[in-house]
């Protein structure tokens, strides 16, 4: 069967999507021993011989998932140019080249989920499927029953109004509040804005919860495999989504098979790349 070139790469866990298209451009790929550059490619990984840089791709990867609990002040990315510590740096034994859904500030922390399955990744961040996420914060100031009308409606920043956020009081003290607030959008600083636009600036942030999956008791800077009900429950709802927005008259056949741990790739042979 053929598929897109960069896809093949990608499954292999030599880069993400979008590095393998650099990797394409660039002129470092080749197909039964011709240069391609041309993104749209596409190959028959079981019989098209393909090299990346003169080295032959290794066959695709099993999925990977991983849930950490990123502690603060590290960057949650694979690299920081700055030398900061990174997710990377915590991801201890792992054999397989992943990569974060999403960010975290550098100075927030809580669940971020790590995976080299990139359709899928690609589903859970794209801003029209609006995957729920839920943080607890603690914001400057007594939040008034007011202000969490006015998030619960939608705040107005200078890129637009916010969707309607979930808010819960969870506790408060003379000087401060703490709240759980669930979003479904991904714009850059997004809770922060929305508590200063209300007057009320977030003094801690932590992500707890992100689709089904929930941070639990895991510490900071530890991180777990998914279960197999979570690794699924990722799937089901990455499905969902993409059926919701194709609609009955498009929607194709999935494979129905379940995720299982024995395909995660649990080794710790090597490590991170």
């Amino acid at each position: 069967m053929e598929v897109r070139l960069q896809k093949v790469i990608a499954g292999a866990g030599l880069a993400s999507r979008r590095k393998a298209e650099e990797l394409i451009a660039a002129g470092r790929v080749t197909v039964n021993g011709k240069v391609v550059t041309e993104l749209g490619t596409k190959v028959d990984p079981a019989r098209d011989h393909i090299k990346v840089d003169g080295k032959h791709l290794s066959s695709a990867q099993p999925y990977v998932y991983l849930l950490l609990n990123k502690p603060k002040n590290v960057m949650s990315t694979l690299n920081d140019p700055g030398g900061r510590p990174t997710v990377k740096d915590y991801l201890r034994g792992i054999s397989v080249r992943v990569f974060p859904v999403g960010r975290l500030d550098f100075d927030s922390e809580g669940l971020m989920l790590l995976t080299n399955h990139g359709d899928l990744a690609q589903t859970l961040l794209h801003p029209r499927y609006h995957v729920p996420k839920t943080y607890l914060i603690k914001v400057k100031q007594v939040v008034t029953d007011d202000h969490i009308r006015q998030l619960e409606q939608g705040v107005q920043l200078e890129d637009g109004m916010t969707s309607p956020a979930v808010v819960k009081k969870v506790k408060k003290a003379k000087l401060n509040s703490w709240l759980e607030i669930t979003i479904r959008e991904g714009r850059q600083h997004q809770v922060k804005r929305m508590m200063e636009a209300v007057g009320h600036p977030v003094l801690k942030l932590t992500r707890i919860k992100m689709g089904p999956l929930l941070l639990g008791d895991l510490a900071p800077g530890d991180f777990r495999y998914l279960t197999d009900r979570e690794a699924n429950a990722l799937r089901e709802l990455a499905e969902h989504k993409l059926a919701a927005e194709e609609g009955p008259e498009k929607k194709v056949a999935r494979p129905k098979k379940k995720i299982s741990r024995a395909g995660w790739a649990r080794s710790k042979k090597a490590k991170v790349v």
